[in-house]
């Protein structure tokens, strides 16, 4: 059972809130944000539900994530970062960086000099050349002589800068979710010289089933009652031990979902032969490379695509921050939201997978949001926050677990607010 329940406070209260909130924090800034010079005394636990979207949490009413909310601090959305796919969003969770700076670009691409990165190609994922543009948070724990155990988190089976999380499990879809839950009170209950301070835990249920039936439908209901299971099991297990107020939790997701229809795909053989271009990544965010053609004329056949925006890597939105890696294809689409790309010959194959949902898409649609939680005694209590972008996620926890951040595209400032 969790504590208490707290009343949602109303939206309108929250510049006064946070008026009185912003003045006491300014107090504590400089206990917050130095480094400490001995291990902080609550393990944070580091909780990914992939593909949860902020409106599950009222239109499905998970009541361990709700109870959560209401307990700690609750913000409206968490604003992936392009392309909201996976691999490139926890990545940038754990460094603080755009994809453009970590380098994991998407969840498929490819590189000059290591070849092809997918996220179902072993020897890429734990391949840390594919990981080493930025320093994860494990890495920063163990510079400053703290503890990580990291159960599926991507990046975390690959040796970045020399160095693995303490503990880490190789990612299986097979092992239950309770066996996860296990792993986290087994390293909790390890005896303190060994006990790490970071722990996260991943779930893809609620990807998998917004993916095949869409963000509405009556398998991502019980996807998400799952997980919040899961949480519950966690959370009851806490309590057990008389540790729920003893950890910090931070619950995150990577990015949303959005529905979408075998009737609004558009295929790009229509507009020019496949011949002609080598594709890297293709839906609903095509990357490619011109073969044998010149870029313009390319460019030019593609863009009377409907329903796809290309442009030229070089002029990539700059807000998107998707120019400057060598690993970025030289031309990229975007498909509005809801629509969808594809080949001629797969989508007539595979023309059903196409009827459910994706994500990918623009960052700013809110569809692509996702969800961000945080109970314990580093947070304030029962409070609702203005949605923020995950880049600075890292800092947070930098300042939770008392380390100095590596550089990173993210700012403590923009998100203090919801520390104590």
């Amino acid at each position: 059972m969790l504590l208490p329940r707290l009343e949602r406070i109303p939206y309108a209260l929250l510049p006064r809130l946070l008026h009185f909130a912003l003045a006491a924090v300014a107090m504590l800034a400089g206990c917050v944000s130095s480094p400490r010079s001995t291990p902080p005394a609550a393990t944070t636990i580091l909780v990914s539900l992939d593909g949860f979207h902020p409106d599950y949490l009222s239109r499905f009413e998970p009541t361990t994530l709700n109870a959560l909310a209401r307990e700690g601090v609750w913000a409206a959305h968490l604003e992936s970062i392009f392309p909201t796919k996976t691999f490139p969003n926890h990545y940038t969770l754990v460094t603080g960086r755009y994809a453009d700076g970590h380098g994991i670009v998407s969840n498929t691409m490819r590189d000059s000099e290591l070849g092809y990165f997918s996220l179902g190609t072993r020897s890429a994922v734990v391949d840390g050349r594919w990981w080493d543009d930025a320093e994860p948070i494990w890495v920063t724990l163990h510079k400053a002589g703290l503890r990580s155990a990291m159960y599926f988190w991507p990046g975390s089976e690959a040796e970045i800068h020399g160095i693995r999380p303490d503990d880490y499990k190789t990612f299986d879809s097979e092992v239950p979710g309770l066996t996860r839950v296990d792993w986290v009170m087994e390293a909790l209950a390890r005896p303190p010289s060994e006990r790490p301070h970071l722990i996260s835990l991943y779930f893809e249920d609620v990807d998998g089933a917004g993916h095949r039936t869409g963000p509405h439908g009556d398998e991502t209901r019980r996807a998400i009652a799952a997980v919040d299971g899961y949480l519950g099991q966690l959370v009851e297990r806490l309590v057990a031990q008389d540790l729920l107020d003893a950890v910090n939790l931070v619950i995150t997701s990577d990015h949303g979902m959005a529905s979408t229809s075998a009737d609004s795909v558009v295929l790009l053989d229509d507009f020019i032969s496949l011949d002609a271009v080598a594709v890297t990544d293709w839906d609903p965010i095509l990357a490619l490379e011109p073969d044998g053609m010149a870029l313009d004329t390319v460019l030019a056949r593609l863009e009377r695509m409907p329903h796809v925006s290309f442009f030229k890597k070089e002029e990539i939105p700059a807000r998107l921050h998707y120019q400057d890696h060598h690993r970025i294809p030289s031309i990229i689409g975007i498909a509005e939201v809801g629509w969808r790309i594809s080949s001629r010959d797969y989508f007539q194959n595979n023309r059903a997978r196409f009827d459910g949902g994706t994500h990918g898409y623009d960052p700013a649609h809110a569809a692509m949001h996702g969800i961000f939680i945080a109970r314990g005694p580093a947070f304030k209590e029962g409070i609702i926050v203005d949605g923020f972008a995950n880049i600075h996620v890292y800092a947070l926890l930098c300042a939770v677990l008392g380390v100095a951040p590596a550089p990173n595209d993210g700012d403590l400032e923009a998100i203090r607010h919801v520390l104590r």
